[in-house]
């Protein structure tokens, strides 16, 4: 998309922002009908990746799931452009922490720790990382890809630091935390993307063969800093709640690949019990493993 064109979507997105609760909901019930009963977008990546994932359920479940799914992708798409105008109060009513969560970080404040946070594509990580920002004493820093798009890359950024919230691009994470070592913060690793299959750890996820970045443990266990795993739960429709649990106190006494297992079967634990809220349009086994 050019500049020219950029500025002319702009005064729409902030109009679409601004909708109220109800009227972004009915906008996505189109959506959802234009998505997936019009174009099918990525519907056989979607049906794939069910199957794959779902072997003992059948076709029924799998399209029942499948509805769902798209009905909540539609869904997630406008609360992401929400959070370029929604207010603290109205953040914090549609996405809290859970008391036990608030507690954990509280005490991890209160001893001066900081914090690496895992999580998935799962509920809204988006308002996750708002919601943290309204509610813990960390920094949160949130490590993103840069899209190739300048000014939308810019407003994707508005709209992530719209509550404090700092980006840090993939390529400088470990460069940026060293440097913030005196700093109490919290560094979220987004850790279910897909990396190139000849640098990541192999786990069995979902019943199938599946490449994991090597990147979060590794740093876990080079700078120490506690790993907890953040479950983000849609309760109703526009509603999420934020739970969080310590997954490892001390990573440097761990084993290898111990961090990276442990995150990734609780959060397939989640996705198993709210498979609908789990981003299954992305391509995420499209590598395979070599074996020799």
């Amino acid at each position: 998309m050019s500049v020219i064109s950029y500025y002319i979507v702009l005064p729409f997105i902030y109009l679409l922002s601004a909708l109220p609760f109800r009227a972004l909901y009915i906008l996505s019930n189109g959506m959802y009908v234009f998505l997936y009963h019009i174009t099918g977008y990525r519907k056989k990546v979607v049906i794939t990746n069910l199957k794959n994932s779902f072997p003992e359920k059948n076709e029924e479940e799998i399209n029942t799931i499948c509805k769902q799914y798209y009905s909540y992708l539609c869904d997630l798409f406008l609360e992401t452009f929400k959070t370029l105008t929604i207010s603290k109060k109205s953040m914090l009513k549609h996405c809290y922490f859970r008391p036990e969560a608030q507690k954990l970080f509280d005490r991890l404040a209160d001893e001066n720790k900081s914090v690496i946070l895992v999580l998935g594509h799962l509920g809204n990580w988006e308002w996750a990382g708002n919601t943290f920002s309204l509610c813990c004493r960390h920094q949160l820093y949130v490590i993103y890809h840069p899209l190739r798009n300048k000014q939308f890359d810019g407003l994707m950024y508005k709209m992530r630091s719209h509550f404090g919230t700092k980006l840090i691009p993939m390529k400088d994470t470990f460069r940026t935390m060293l440097a913030q070592k005196n700093e109490l913060n919290a560094t979220a690793f987004i850790a279910d993307q897909t990396p190139f299959p000849d640098n990541a750890y192999w786990v069995k996820f979902l019943n199938q063969d599946t490449p994991v970045f090597k990147g979060t443990e590794i740093i876990a266990k080079k700078i120490n800093y506690p790993v907890v795993y953040v479950n983000v739960s849609r309760v109703k429709r526009g509603y999420y709640e934020m739970n969080a649990e310590m997954l490892c106190e001390n990573p440097a006494a761990t084993a290898d690949e111990e961090i990276t297992r442990m995150h990734t079967s609780r959060l397939e634990q989640d996705i198993i019990a709210r498979p609908e809220t789990w981003l299954w349009s992305h391509k995420r086994w499209k590598h395979k493993r070599v074996t020799n």
